[in-house]
């Protein structure tokens, strides 16, 4: 359990120092602006869909806590060349592994390195710090003008 909690830290870390994918994407075909107000993150998900819908690019700008920003650079090196239905299934598999109880088995090998946010669950003030971005992913995906909100 402490090798686990080393790596969720050093990828946190590592993540938060520096971001991928961190920046205003000028030929973005779809964005959003998301919010977590308990915390303060601010954030914009920039998105490039290809003719067949596929995550072509995507990238992210704004501030946030060391969790908001590394799950922000994490997803998005996870869904780059990703079609809207895998992102969708993502998206779904990432909110149960953080939202799930602490005492229910953590699935989370197709999520590659996103499994090192299984150990949020324990820790329910910085889940919506993690899936912030997630939901403005959403909100981007699905064109919604109004700022996604982890409330």
């Amino acid at each position: 359990m402490d090798d686990l909690r080393e790596l969720y830290q050093s990828v946190i870390l590592d993540h938060n120092k520096a971001p991928r994918n961190f920046g205003r994407l000028d030929d973005a075909s779809r964005e959003a602006d998301g919010h977590n107000p308990i915390c303060g993150d601010k954030l914009t998900v920039y998105l490039k869909l290809d003719d067949s819908g596929r995550i072509e690019d995507v990238r992210f700008d704004g501030v946030g806590c060391a969790i908001s920003t590394a799950s922000a650079s994490l997803m998005t090196e996870f869904v780059k060349g990703k079609t809207l239905d895998e992102v969708g299934v993502a998206y779904e598999r990432f909110h149960d592994l953080v939202t799930g109880p602490p005492s229910e088995p953590q699935k989370a090998d197709d999520l590659g390195k996103l499994a090192v946010f299984a150990g949020v669950r324990e820790y329910p003030m910085r889940v919506k710090c993690a899936t912030l971005s997630w939901h403005t992913l959403n909100a981007a995906l699905e064109q919604s003008p109004e700022p996604a909100k982890t409330e």
